[in-house]
């Protein structure tokens, strides 16, 4: 599936994404929360836990979406953090909320296709969360993600297996196209990036992978 789609997709999905990140309180959102986007919950947390110290630090969220990772490293601390999104209602969508958040000279989110995007420096943290399910060539993401942080990078894969993966494929499978991994891909994957200290976890119906940058990698 062309990376055209996956942006079209997410163009005409963002005012529905962003809702799943501030759903109301009614019976059938607290067990969809619960089931379905237990992992989004879980991705969340573990970002920002991971992203400590961030006061004063920078990042890049690739896949920034509606914005609420950046925001929220934002207003914890970060000094500056950069989005980049293909879709550009999403990037209408973050600014806006960045605008609201009080939170506007210290977010920037830009269009455009991660592979092509020129990055302009490196970057303490980075966040790739729900943006390598949609990606036909991962280790190249992975290179250019890693030699654009300095500390730490967080990234999100969907798990392959189990019911939940299966109702997923079937949802996705007119919209745009889905990769899955298990672990032992995702070791191997990783362990062709270079010298780096990295770690999957297993998190409802995704893997957590933090890689921590060594000083002799860089």
């Amino acid at each position: 599936m062309a990376q055209a789609t996956v942006s079209e997709f997410f163009d005409s999905y963002a005012g529905d994404f962003d809702a799943i990140y501030g759903t109301k309180n009614t019976m059938l959102n607290r067990l969809l929360n619960r089931y379905l986007r237990a992992s989004m919950r879980i991705r969340f947390e573990k970002v920002l836990a991971s992203c400590d110290p961030i006061q004063g630090k920078s990042v890049i969220d690739i896949g920034s979406g509606p914005g609420h990772f950046a925001i929220s490293l934002a207003r914890k601390g970060a000094d500056h953090v950069l989005g980049v999104d293909f879709a550009e209602s999403m990037n209408e969508l973050a600014t806006r909320h960045a605008e609201q958040a009080g939170v506007a000279d210290r977010c920037r989110f830009d269009f455009g296709d991660f592979l092509e995007y020129e990055i302009p420096e490196q970057f303490d943290y980075a966040v790739v969360m729900g943006f390598m399910d949609y990606i036909a060539d991962p280790s190249t993401v992975i290179r250019k993600v890693l030699l654009a942080t300095r500390a730490k990078a967080m990234f999100s894969f969907p798990a392959a297996g189990g019911f939940l993966a299966w109702q997923r494929k079937l949802r996705y499978r007119k919209r745009c196209e889905l990769y899955m991994y298990t672990a032992a891909q995702l070791e191997e994957l990783f362990s062709q990036a270079g010298d780096y200290s990295v770690r999957i976890e297993p998190i409802a119906r995704d893997f957590f992978v933090t890689v921590t940058i060594n000083s002799s990698s860089t």
